[in-house]
């Protein structure tokens, strides 16, 4: 059975920082597109970062130059580094693991950016 926890959410100001960790448990991790996804309420879930198997990496336009995916292979985590927050980034943050058909997710964790 595949299991992620996710840590790393919480309460920040604007334009302060968090990092958000992922440990799946999945077999063959470094097959995997791992990306994280967010929703705020009243929202569709979006791609905020996804992280292809090579290390290509693809980001949402609001999170460009702020938000830094990056995944070990060997631990089997994926992260998602995220600087000067803005309110508009408030939303629960899910964890994503995808390989052709295979789609797991996470249970999500809270991000807050308030003053």
């Amino acid at each position: 059975q595949v299991q992620f926890v996710e840590s790393g959410g919480g309460l920040v100001q604007p334009g302060g920082s968090l990092r958000l960790s992922c440990a799946a448990s999945v077999t063959l991790f470094r097959l995997y597109t791992m990306a994280w996804y967010r929703q705020a309420p009243g929202n569709q879930r979006e791609l905020v970062a996804s992280i292809r198997p090579g290390g290509i990496t693809n980001y949402t336009d609001s999170v460009k130059g702020r938000f830094t995916i990056s995944r070990d292979n060997a631990k089997k985590m994926v992260y998602l580094q995220m600087n000067s927050l803005k309110f508009e980034d408030t939303a629960v943050y899910y964890c994503n693991a995808r390989s052709g058909r295979l789609d797991y997710w996470g249970q999500g964790t809270q991000v807050t950016v308030s003053s």
